[in-house]
């Protein structure tokens, strides 16, 4: 199976306002137009969007770069991370 890598979106998290108790589809695959959320433009890999739902209303900042490990959330990964917004993330 050929995993698809996501793509780096941007370098810097965006910063949203989130309504508590709903639902949003956080893009995994850097692809959207709609960052830092899903349009589909995942359709084709084999990667989906991470539904979420907030547990709070007022802003949050979300990961852009792909490569946070607190998802949707940014983590500060994006600081150290190697390539430019539409390269692929670093595996490993």
């Amino acid at each position: 199976m050929t995993t698809t890598p996501p793509l780096i979106a941007a370098k810097a998290p965006a910063r949203v306002e989130l309504t508590e108790g709903k639902s949003y589809f956080w893009c995994r695959c850097g692809r959207s137009q709609n960052q830092p959320f899903c349009d589909g433009s995942h359709k084709g890999t084999d990667l989906t969007p991470l539904k979420f739902t907030a547990e709070k209303t007022g802003p949050a900042f979300l990961c852009q770069c792909k490569a946070t490990d607190n998802a949707p959330f940014c983590s500060g990964a994006h600081k150290t991370l190697a390539g430019a917004p539409g390269d692929p993330v670093p595996q490993g």
